[in-house]
């Protein structure tokens, strides 16, 4: 009887401490994401304002290391790349074969999904503890239930004070599964919200790059 309680207890304990390892990690993902998405937020706004500023093309390559930071000024660095190692080659390699907005088009849409893959990392691990955390906490008090009906059975009682005191604590980790999970849900949707704005915007620079490059759609 006292092992089985000795494991019943671990158990629930383990549960809690789990759920306690997904909060932290959940605001830490939460904190993270804020400061990743509206920085890159900013260095694009100022990268944008400055490239579409510029004379050319040639122009907007030159701009300055503080001005050129963020997704779009990395997609731009790539489409600089591709012109300049497409100009350079005197023998044409099968990394050129094709028709050059094609060609340059992909080179573009790559570094756009590197962009977007980075700006979503993180938001699985949101997902899966937004839904799972419910679950680990019902978990925990399934246990705690049965943990405690042992425990009454146990001292032949069945008031109030004794089944209401152990029944409340098993209860408990169903609230913290429930509380660690509605933030991360919450936090998934927003940054979902922000990443699928920002792709827009990297979708329209890709094509204004590429009008740029080859003076047409």
């Amino acid at each position: 009887m006292l092992d089985h309680a000795a494991n019943a207890e671990a158990i629930i304990d383990g549960t809690k401490y789990t759920l306690y390892v997904f909060s932290v990690l959940t605001w830490t993902l939460i904190l993270f994401k804020i400061w990743q998405l509206s920085r890159n937020s900013s260095y694009n706004q100022k990268f944008n304002e400055a490239f579409w500023d510029s004379a050319d093309l040639t122009a907007a390559e030159k701009l300055p290391d503080d001005i050129a930071r963020g997704s779009k000024a990395r997609i731009a660095r790539a489409g600089f790349q591709w012109l300049r190692e497409s100009a350079n080659t005197m023998q044409k390699s099968l990394k050129f074969h094709g028709e050059p907005t094609e060609l340059l088009e992909h080179a573009l849409l790559v570094q756009m999904q590197k962009e977007q893959h980075s700006m979503e990392g993180g938001l699985n691990i949101l997902a899966s503890i937004g839904s799972t955390a419910p679950f680990v906490g019902l978990f925990g008090t399934v246990l705690g239930i049965m943990h405690a009906m042992h425990q009454i059975t146990a001292s032949g009682s069945t008031s109030l004070e004794v089944v209401a005191g152990p029944i409340g604590d098993a209860l408990v980790a169903t609230a913290i599964g429930i509380a660690v999970a509605v933030p991360a849900v919450l936090a998934y949707n927003m940054f979902l919200r922000s990443v699928k704005q920002q792709r827009v915007e990297l979708e329209n620079f890709v094509a204004s790059f590429m009008h740029n490059a080859f003076g047409k759609d």
